[in-house]
C-alpha cells in the first residue's frame, strides 16, 4: 500500500528533545489536530511546545481523504432529537467556521485547496435525506435536497452542503508547521502530575493537550470504553470522471468519492478494526463496475476513532485530571474537527470562555447502545485462547491478511507482522517477535 499524499513530498524536519525542559502548554501529537493547536497557541502569544513521537503527519493525517466539510453524514436531524436544536446548531456553526478558517489559512499555503460542494446520499431512504435537509435548513444553513447526484447510478435522495472544500492535507500541515515550536522523535511514555516523561527526558507544563488520535492514559477518562476504531479503505484511479463535488453514502461501509487533480479517490468497505468486512474489495468492485476504463494507481487504508454518540470528545481529559485536555473520537471527519478542537482546547488551556465546552465535553454521559456494544466486543475478545495479546489492555490480536498486520478489535491498536507498533492506543511493540501468519 502507498498513501497518495506522501508521494513526491519532502517534509520539514525538526530536532528531537534531549534533557529536561518546561513550558506553559505542552501539545502531544503532530497530526492535524496537534499542529492546529500549536498554530493557535502561537497566534495567541502563548508559550508552548509540541512533541511528536515519530514524524509530524506520519499517523492518521497522511491517510485522510481530506474533505473539509460541515456535512458529517446525515447527523443533524438525529443530533437535534438527542441533544436539542441549540447543541445541533453549535455543532453546525463550529464546523462551518472551521471550513472558513481552512479557507483563510490556505490562501497563504500552497495546498491544492478547492471549493467543492459536499453531498451525502442514500441508496434506499429518501425520507431520511428529506428530513436531514430540513433539519439543516432549520439550523440556518442553505442545505439542498437532491433527487440526482453526479454518480453513475441512481439514488433515493441526497443532501448538498454548498461551499465546502477539499485540499492536500500534508502540504497544508507541512506548510503550517514550518514556523512552529516542534520536537520530533520525542515519545511521551507517561504523565506524572504536570510532568510528561519522554524517551530522552521530561517536560513540565502548566497544561497538557493530548492530541494522539486515541488517548493513551488508561487510568483516566474511560476512553477504552468510549471509543472503538474503524478501518477505511481508499483507492486512487486515473482515467476516471471529474465529479465536481465530494460524495458520501450514508450507509455503513458505503462508497465515498472525491477528485484530486486528475485522480478520482474511491473509498468504502469500512469496518471495525480487527474484524472482517468489505475492505478494499468494496471500492475495487465499484470501480470495476462503473469505471471499467480507469486504472488504480495507489491504495491505502486508514483508521478513525468512533465516539459513543457521533459527537467528538474535546475538552478536559477527565474530572480527576483537570490540567490535561484531549481531542478524540472524530468519527471520520478529522479535518474540520481538528480545527474545532484547536480553538476549543487552546481556549480551555488559556482559561478563556468557549460556548462549545458543554457540547464536546468528554465527561458527558456514556449511556448509549454503542457503549454496551464496545463492552461486549471486549468481553468476547478476552475469551479467545491465544498468546498473541495487545500490550494496551490484553485483548486478543487478529491477523489482518489484507494489510499483513496484527489488529486489536477492542481498541484498534495495530502491529506489523514482526511486532512493531503501527497504531495506538498501545504504547509499545509486542514483547517478542511474531513469526509466520496467524491462522484465520
Amino acid at each position: 500500500m502507498s498513501e497518495l499524499w506522501t508521494r513526491e513530498l519532502l517534509p520539514p524536519r525538526f530536532p528531537s528533545l534531549y534533557g529536561d525542559t518546561e513550558t506553559d502548554i505542552l501539545v502531544i501529537g503532530g497530526g492535524m489536530a496537534g499542529i492546529l493547536c500549536a498554530l493557535r497557541l502561537q497566534e495567541l502569544g502563548a508559550r508552548y511546545l509540541l512533541v511528536e513521537g515519530g514524524r509530524i503527519g506520519g499517523g492518521i493525517t497522511k491517510g485522510t481523504t481530506a474533505v473539509i466539510s460541515a456535512q458529517h453524514g446525515a447527523i443533524y436531524h438525529d443530533l437535534m432529537e438527542k441533544r436539542g436544536k441549540e447543541r445541533a446548531g453549535q455543532y453546525l456553526q463550529a464546523n462551518l467556521q472551521a471550513v472558513e478558517r481552512f479557507r483563510t489559512l490556505s490562501r497563504e499555503i500552497s495546498c491544492d485547496f478547492e471549493d467543492a460542494p459536499s453531498i451525502v446520499y442514500s441508496m434506499t431512504d429518501r425520507r431520511r435525506m428529506e428530513r436531514e435537509a430540513k433539519a439543516v435548513r432549520d439550523l440556518g444553513f442553505r442545505a439542498r435536497f437532491l433527487d440526482e447526484v453526479p454518480l453513475p447510478h441512481g439514488v433515493a435522495g441526497a443532501v448538498e452542503f454548498p461551499h465546502m472544500a477539499q485540499f492536500h492535507p500534508l502540504k497544508f500541515l507541512y506548510g503550517t508547521a514550518r514556523s512552529l515550536n516542534i520536537r520530533e522523535k520525542t515519545f511521551v511514555q507517561k504523565i506524572h502530575g504536570h510532568t510528561a516523561l519522554t524517551n530522552h527526558g521530561s517536560i513540565r507544563a502548566r497544561r497538557i493537550i493530548i492530541a494522539t488520535h486515541f488517548p493513551f492514559i488508561n487510568r483516566h477518562g474511560f476512553y477504552y470504553m468510549k471509543l472503538y476504531q474503524r478501518r477505511s479503505f481508499v483507492i486512487a484511479l486515473e482515467n476516471a470522471p471529474k465529479l465536481g463535488c465530494t460524495l458520501e453514502d450514508d450507509a455503513a461501509g458505503g462508497i465515498y468519492l472525491r477528485n484530486w487533480g486528475d485522480l478520482l479517490l474511491v473509498g468504502g468497505g469500512d469496518h471495525r478494526t480487527g474484524k472482517k468486512g468489505g475492505g478494499f474489495a468494496v471500492p475495487r468492485a465499484f470501480a470495476k463496475k462503473y469505471f471499467p476504463e480507469a486504472r488504480e494507481v495507489c491504495a491505502w487504508a486508514n483508521q478513525d476513532c468512533m465516539s459513543l454518540d457521533e459527537v467528538p470528545y474535546i475538552g478536559r481529559y477527565s474530572l480527576g485530571f483537570p490540567h490535561v485536555l484531549t481531542a478524540t473520537g472524530f468519527n471520520a471527519w478529522g479535518m474540520t474537527t481538528s480545527m474545532v478542537a484547536a480553538d476549543l482546547l487552546t481556549d480551555l488551556a488559556l482559561g478563556r470562555k468557549n460556548e462549545l465546552k458543554g457540547l464536546y465535553t468528554p465527561t458527558r454521559s456514556m449511556l448509549t447502545g454503542q457503549l454496551f456494544a464496545n463492552l461486549g466486543e471486549t468481553f468476547a475478545d478476552y475469551l479467545i485462547p491465544t498468546s498473541r495479546r495487545c500490550p494496551h489492555l490484553g485483548c486478543a490480536l487478529r491477523w489482518n491478511p489484507a494489510e499483513h498486520s496484527w489488529d486489536c478489535p477492542c481498541h484498534g491498536s495495530r502491529f506489523e507482522e514482526g511486532g512493531r507498533l503501527i497504531d495506538n492506543p498501545a504504547m509499545r511493540d509486542l514483547k517478542r517477535s511474531i513469526k509466520g501468519r496467524f491462522p484465520d
